[in-house]
């Protein structure tokens, strides 16, 4: 009940067994609100201290030289209070071309209360509170004016507390992401100023999960983003991006398969992590109609006035047949001294909720290389 709570499109793959599950899935939840507020587009879109999720290759282009950002998440905050992700991510500029980054971030699943049914008395054997976390690094270096890349290396860690009595070790792993970002030159386009933006990031690449309950395995989320921006330039004051992303995930689908009972199920091949990469783009039951069924798409725009205001809108479109997540989002952000205020809201347009629905989520970022101006005292 716990996982199916966490994550409602296991509850949907139960129906639909054709729908692809990962470990640790929360490593794809947009953690701040900027990405948010634009349908969950961050690829392709300009530098700002949450690069290190969607594209650590951004770094070079910021024009801060250093900053942090810290975030909270509610998740499933209509139902319960104790779920939620954190986020904590700091990021600093090497020279003119290279930067580095690091971020936490740590999933709260709640409180659980295990019991035992005792001579047909329950009995409690304790509260016990499951958590994931990861913590990586990145170092990205611009390899000409427009054009950079960067790697970056995961620890994973998941202790969903199977058990109660306190043995069941949590699952452990390394990741690897490697990306690339691309930012033109302003050229003039009709009457206007035009940038345009390219990125890809190839995340979580490692060997999967083992937990100690029943040796069971489970793919990291290894996903692959491809997005393009274009910015127009209106005047010094304002400007407008456009913002458009696909992700697929790199996992083996599921496939009919024969159980000891003589069923058939569906489940995905038991592969190593390297084998299901590659095989994940044609191992689809139904060919490439179903491949592209599992390429998900999102677009978002963003309205800056004066680099003080900022107004955003998006939408997230999944195959009915591989989760069916489908939302409309908007967000605002502002800019107080050296310090970034970005909210967002989510509405699903979909007959499977999202847990992040009537959700307002907030995120804060600092530029830490020109500080923060406190008012003075009169």
């Amino acid at each position: 009940m716990l996982v199916m709570l966490i994550y409602p499109v296991i509850i949907w793959g139960q129906i639909n067994e054709r729908v692809i599950v990962t470990g640790v899935p929360f490593v794809l939840i947009t953690s701040d609100a900027r990405a948010a507020g634009m349908g969950d587009v961050g690829v392709s879109t300009t530098p700002d201290a949450y690069s290190q999720q969607w594209n650590p290759a951004k770094y070079p282009f910021s024009e801060v030289e250093k900053g942090i950002g810290i975030s909270y998440t509610p998740y499933l905050s209509k139902l319960v209070n104790d779920i939620f992700l954190g986020n904590l991510t700091y990021y600093k500029k090497i020279g003119e071309r290279g930067a580095w980054g690091t971020s936490l971030k740590y999933f709260s699943l709640g409180d659980i209360q295990f019991n035992e049914v005792i001579s047909g008395t329950i009995v409690s054997q304790g509260v016990e509170r499951p958590n994931e976390l990861t913590l990586d690094l990145s170092y990205s270096l611009k390899l000409s004016e427009q054009f950079a890349m960067s790697v970056a290396g995961r620890y994973i860690r998941s202790d969903l507390k199977l058990s109660s009595d306190g043995d069941a070790a949590s699952a452990n792993t390394l990741g690897v992401d490697i990306a690339g970002f691309y930012q033109s030159k302003t050229r003039k386009v009709g009457k206007n100023d035009m940038r345009f933006r390219s990125g890809f990031n190839l995340s979580n690449i490692g060997p999967r999960l083992v937990y100690d309950i029943g040796g069971q395995k489970n793919f990291l989320p290894t996903n692959l983003k491809v997005g393009t921006s274009a910015d127009w330039i209106f005047d010094s004051d304002s400007s407008m991006s456009l913002n458009l992303e696909f992700n697929k995930l790199l996992v083996p689908s599921p496939v009919a398969t024969i159980n000891d009972q003589g069923t058939s199920v569906y489940a995905q091949p038991d592969v190593n992590f390297l084998r299901g990469i590659f095989e994940s783009f044609n191992d689809a039951e139904d060919g490439f109609s179903e491949e592209l069924k599992e390429i998900t798409w999102a677009a978002g725009l963003e309205y800056k006035f004066q680099n003080v205001l900022a107004l955003r809108t998006g939408y997230f479109n999944e195959s009915k047949e591989k989760g069916a997540r489908r939302y409309i989002t908007f967000g605002a952000g502002l800019l107080i001294n050296q310090m970034q205020v970005d909210i967002s809201y989510l509405f699903s347009t979909s007959s499977v909720r999202s847990p992040l629905e009537n959700t307002l989520r907030f995120s804060l970022s600092f530029d830490l290389a020109n500080g923060i101006e406190l008012p003075e005292e009169e």
